[in-house]
């Protein structure tokens, strides 16, 4: 049986107390952003079901992928719009990006 909305929004929560997530002053309650996230993602999932196992976690990387990528990006651009630094992690990052793919060999 796959998972069910409320089952991924428990998971959530789990995972947040390792890495919790700013709200900041979202005029939107948490429980309710996070049931929203986790019932588009079940909805998202269930449409794969005429996938393979193989193109199902593909697609499902990509998004994750994707929302990460995004996430990096905004959380970049608030700190610059708030004149503070990027983290340690995020700025070595940033500069194998500026040198290209071919700075690491």
């Amino acid at each position: 049986m796959p998972i069910q909305p409320a089952q991924l929004a428990a998971l959530m929560r789990e995972v947040e107390q390792e890495d919790p997530i700013d709200f900041a002053d979202l005029p939107f309650p948490e429980d309710e952003l996070r049931d929203l996230v986790a019932n588009h993602l079940c909805e998202m999932a269930a449409a794969l079901d005429n996938f393979s196992h193989e193109d199902r976690l593909t697609t499902l990387l990509a998004v994750s992928a994707k929302l990460v990528l995004e996430n990096l990006v905004l959380h970049v651009q608030l700190l610059r719009r708030h004149g503070l630094p990027v983290g340690e992690n995020v700025d070595a990052l940033l500069q194998r990006l500026r040198k290209g793919p071919d700075s690491e060999k």
